[in-house]
């Protein structure tokens, strides 16, 4: 499969900077990334485009965040420190992130566009508005505005 996605081609090209560098815990996480990334690729039996690129990275990120709190928990402060550099190295592709006021003006946006009135409409609205803010917002916050807005 050749690379469609610049993102993609970015991470390679980081690996290979991190294994000439010798620096193991980042070709780990790298590798990981492309890993997944190609497995999805076979899957979908396509190559991914930024966006779908993106939606991994920020399951990755998810997965991370998730279990620094284990750990932490589980007062293992030496497996937090590698995840919390890998979440830092991971949130670095990521795009900036958007405020919760970018969420609302956008969603109002979408919602005057498809002429949502109530919740039975959410389902018009959430897959455009996570596809936009795709990498950039949480679907847990973005499902929160949805929702107050359409109450």
């Amino acid at each position: 499969m050749n690379t469609s996605s610049p993102l993609k081609q970015k991470i390679q090209d980081e690996l290979k900077q991190a294994m000439k560098a010798g620096d193991k815990p980042v070709v780990s996480l790298l590798r990981m990334l492309l890993a997944a990334i190609q497995n999805a690729e076979i899957a979908r039996r396509t190559d991914l485009n930024d966006s779908d690129v993106l939606g991994i990275i920020t399951k990755e990120v998810r997965q991370r965040e998730e279990s620094i709190t284990a750990f932490k928990e589980g007062n293992r402060p030496d497996l937090v420190a590698i995840e919390e550099a890998e979440l830092n190295r991971l949130k670095g592709y990521l795009p900036p992130a958007v405020s919760r006021d970018e969420i609302t003006a956008l969603a109002q946006k979408i919602i005057a566009e498809v002429g949502a009135s109530g919740p039975k409409d959410k389902g018009k609205v959430m897959p455009r508005l996570v596809n936009e803010l795709k990498g950039r917002a949480d679907g847990r916050v973005i499902n929160e505005v949805v929702t107050e807005l359409l109450s």
